[in-house]
């Protein structure tokens, strides 16, 4: 994932640990756009040192991590999250151009 990408949230599910620190939390269905991409680590839920990929959405923001050493936003995995499938600009364009004109406001002619 990468900053300014658009993802939905696929998993929206959090212990109440989390749902006490964070001010914000993501819907499961709702689209975002990514922030930043950070290495993240699952020591609050998990009490590990294993690394994750984290996300911090334009969408929502939190407070400092208050496991963190220099107090970063808290984040969320990016597992939480699938990429919004959109089309490149180029096939935006060619499609709105093919159906420019389509219609001329007198339906359709046999």
């Amino acid at each position: 994932m990468t900053k300014g990408q658009k993802v939905v949230c696929i998993n929206d599910t959090f212990p109440n640990l989390i749902r006490a620190l964070y001010k914000q939390l993501p819907v499961k269905g709702v689209t975002y756009t990514v922030r930043e991409v950070f290495l993240g680590r699952e020591k609050i839920v998990k009490g590990g040192d294993s690394a994750t990929v984290g996300l911090l959405l334009a969408e929502l923001h939190n407070g400092p991590d208050p496991f963190h050493a220099g107090k970063q936003e808290l984040g969320f995995t990016s597992e939480r999250f699938a990429p919004l499938e959109e089309l490149p600009p180029e096939e935006i364009a060619e499609e709105t151009f093919s159906y420019a004109g389509a219609d001329d406001g007198e339906g359709w002619k046999n």
